[in-house]
């Protein structure tokens, strides 16, 4: 059985990623990107359906791991009866090979080691064929192909590779396993110690650009930022939500599904992030993704796309997995993608309004695409849909994608209502920005509950009703926002975090969400309430893994994260709020 999330910790190479687990086992690898099929798959089934281990073969007395500072570059250290190791696993950059390199080091004493390699493609279901050429294991089936090399001598039965060795003080044995096409020629081998030091540098100069003076929480935010570097696919600049399928939001429920996939929600946040943050660069990768795969056609938006632009998610269920920990189904793909989810085009309006104010040139055909996405919200504002939540039930006219609509019409409004071409539009948007306002205010009201709802009629909060202030739609002091927060506060807090909407005595149990106990101290603080807001914000901190890694969710009966993971929005909120409760920033609605 799989380890509990938490055991994980992240590698990547900007175009995939893998998880490792504390014991030295990679459970988790898709190649060559981060949305295509996985050949390790035991993450969400067994050893069998495709893992790496690396371990000592003996009793393990204590082990402990951490990332080297500044990197993804993680190293764990194994200690045992007679001696002790070190493992150090990373994924190159920049030395033009995809690749997986561990490499074992002894601390002191002789230890003996075991590495097994399973590789099972297709998620888990099919072996390759394996052989041996010039002195590396070749597994290949289809269009992929995976070289093994190391320093050992290995064999292999039951089409799992495997070697033992004996590691003593200061010695050092290496394991490069490189991706590639059949029908391309192999991967040469590379020099493992230039490939680390490149490696380490790439990290290390791209974080250094990040002043860490500014927060008083610098190692949790320089951690967040590299895993939101780790998540960005770099040919293109998409950031995909997680690196992972269907670990469960809930124990042994069905809220599985596929995070591997670029969420246009996520646009607005990622781009406060980024800007706040100084990298430019990469804001500018993001819009321009965004710009590209929107295009002129937002009547056929969809609200997550593959991270080369890619429209196609179709959903299907991997029958032969048992899922992370027997939580079933095992999803691939996202039938919510073609959910009406208004707010998402609200998202994509405000991301591209943060990026001029944050100083970003527009791309090329911003303006274009900006007015397509207006002219088609004049048409469709009034219908019901899916909500933020991806609610598979019956559509209904929730209050946060109402509330995206507006903020689409009033950043296109006041930015375009002086703009030749654009003003007779910008006029005719003000209007039904003013009659939208008005109509949200009354609707979504709930004058017995003396709070705002999740959606029109309902009888209950939702954390996503923290974003109207946030997003500029009313104040955070506002009586009624005042109020909604405090009715939050009271129906969703559970030991200091929120849950997103109240919990289903008849439901699955579902976690607290991170992101949303973020926007929750991200209230606190433009409310003036400064040390709740700082005491709401560390409680998300103190549920991260140790290494510094957060998934969706946390449930906190079963003291355990939830949810894919790492998860970008948990820590894209994290850094969002540490820099909003340091000082002035960029923000969504305003400023």
């Amino acid at each position: 059985m799989s380890c509990p999330i938490a055991d994980y910790a992240l590698l990547s190479d900007g175009e995939t990623a893998a998880l490792v687990s504390r014991d030295g086992c990679i459970d988790w690898l898709c190649w060559p990107r981060f949305d295509d099929d996985a050949c390790f798959a035991a993450l969400l089934g067994r050893s069998e359906n495709g893992s790496w281990t690396i371990s000592p073969a003996e009793a393990i007395k204590r082990n402990v791991r951490r990332y080297q500072d500044d990197t993804l570059v993680i190293e764990t250290d194994f200690e045992v009866a007679d001696g002790a190791v070190r493992i150090v696993d990373f994924m190159p950059i920049g030395i033009g090979s995809r690749s997986v390199v561990r490499i074992v080091t002894g601390l002191h004493g002789i230890v003996k080691m075991r590495s097994e390699l399973c590789l099972r493609f297709n998620y888990g279901e099919l072996s390759p064929l394996i052989e041996r050429v010039n002195g590396a294991i070749q597994s290949y089936i289809g269009p992929d192909r995976v070289t093994l090399r190391s320093d050992i001598e290995m064999h292999v039965t039951d089409g799992v590779i495997r070697g033992s060795f004996d590691v003593r003080a200061a010695e050092a044995v290496t394991f490069v396993m490189s991706y590639g096409r059949t029908h391309e020629p192999s991967d040469e081998p590379f020099d493992i110690q230039a490939a680390l030091h490149t490696t380490q540098g790439f990290w290390r100069d791209w974080i250094a650009n990040f002043d860490d003076s500014r927060t008083a929480w610098p190692q949790a935010v320089k951690r967040s930022l590299l895993t939101l570097k780790a998540l960005i696919y770099r040919p293109t600049g998409a950031i995909v939500a997680a690196p992972t399928t269907s670990l469960p939001e809930a124990p042994d429920g069905q809220l599985n599904w596929d995070y591997r996939y670029a969420w246009l929600r996520d646009t607005s946040f990622a781009m406060v992030a980024l800007l706040n943050a100084g990298y430019h660069e990469e804001a500018q990768a993001w819009r321009d993704w965004l710009v590209r795969t929107v295009a002129t056609a937002p009547e056929r938006c969809r609200i997550m796309y593959r991270v080369d632009g890619g429209r196609h998610l179709p959903e299907w269920t991997v029958d032969w997995l048992q899922g992370h920990r027997y939580a079933k189904p095992v999803r691939i793909g996202n039938a919510a993608a073609d959910q009406h989810q208004l707010d998402v085009l609200g998202e994509v309006i405000d991301c591209l309004d943060v990026a001029r104010r944050g100083g970003l040139a527009p791309a090329g055909e911003e303006y274009f695409v900006e007015r397509r996405i207006v002219e088609h919200i004049e048409k469709v504002w009034h219908l019901p849909g899916a909500g933020i939540w991806e609610s598979r039930s019956t559509p209904k006219h929730y209050t946060y994608s109402r509330v995206m609509a507006w903020v689409a019409l009033d950043r296109f409004v006041n930015n375009h209502v002086c703009d030749e071409g654009h003003s007779a539009l910008a006029e005719r948007l003000e209007s039904l920005r003013e009659r939208l306002r008005a109509e949200i205010l009354r609707e979504a009201w709930n004058q017995g509950l003396g709070s705002f709802t999740q959606y029109y009629g309902a009888e209950e909060v939702d954390a996503s009703l923290l974003l109207m202030p946030l997003v500029g739609f009313i104040s955070v002091n506002d009586p009624r926002m005042s109020s909604t927060i405090d009715r939050i506060a009271r129906d969703l807090s559970e030991n200091g975090l929120i849950r997103r909407h109240p919990k289903d005595p008849c439901g699955p149990d579902e976690g607290t969400f991170l992101a949303c106990s973020c926007w929750m101290a991200d209230c606190l603080n433009l409310q003036g309430r400064k040390e709740e807001a700082r005491k709401q914000f560390e409680r998300v901190l103190a549920v991260a893994n140790d290494v510094g890694l957060l998934a969706e969710q946390y449930n906190i009966q079963r003291v355990e994260l939830a949810g894919n993971f790492p998860q970008a929005l948990s820590h894209l909120a994290v850094i969002n709020t540490a820099l909003g409760l340091s000082g002035p920033t960029l923000q969504r609605g305003g400023g």
